[in-house]
């Protein structure tokens, strides 16, 4: 399996895909784009021999299903996927590539129902936003035993220190500014 550390670039835009398609970031990680960019884009990533992992459920005009992950996995050849969905990270599980739950810690009893998903689809990885409270991602590490990522509205070098310090085995961000931090 992929092991995911450090800061991972989560790519919204065209200019942010340039900027991380010419760093040393070995990972880029797609949350938003349109199905019809999708192939170049990853042939693009490829060619800088950086793995790539997409937000199936972000892709404009895919529909995340079973015929959908077939495409993502046999023809466009992602690395991984994230996605909110159980049966998203049951499929990506079985053909083998990177699964990442997103979870979001909105309240106590999001928390719990997300918890008891993730026990049943047993992710490689959960990505739990906000990633900016070090108890929820203690609590999610101890309750799981699976690594976490923390993403979302981590603005700050501070924030990013304050997730990993809490157990935290990476961070995504769309800010570029953060990308630099090992």
């Amino acid at each position: 399996m992929m092991q995911l550390y450090g800061v991972l670039p989560a790519i919204r835009n065209m200019k942010d895909f340039e900027r991380v398609l010419e760093s040393e970031m070995p990972i880029i990680i797609l949350l938003e784009t349109r199905i019809a960019q999708l192939n170049q884009l990853v042939k693009l990533i490829r060619k800088k021999n950086k793995k790539i992992l997409v937000h199936g459920d972000l892709i404009n005009g895919l529909k995340v299903d079973q015929y959908g992950m077939e495409f993502l996995i046999r023809d466009v050849k992602i690395d991984g996927v994230i996605s909110t969905r159980a049966n998203v990270i049951s499929m990506a599980k079985k053909n083998n590539i990177v699964a990442i739950q997103r979870l979001f810690a909105i309240d106590s009893s999001a928390i719990e129902k997300n918890l008891e998903l993730v026990m049943k689809t047993q992710p490689d990885y959960i990505e739990v936003l906000p990633g900016i409270v070090p108890s929820i991602i203690q609590e999610i590490i101890d309750k799981t035993g699976i690594p976490v990522i923390a993403g979302g509205l981590i603005k700050t070098e501070e924030d990013v220190d304050h997730a990993l310090n809490s157990g935290a085995k990476a961070i995504t961000t769309s800010r570029a500014e953060l990308w630099k931090i090992k």
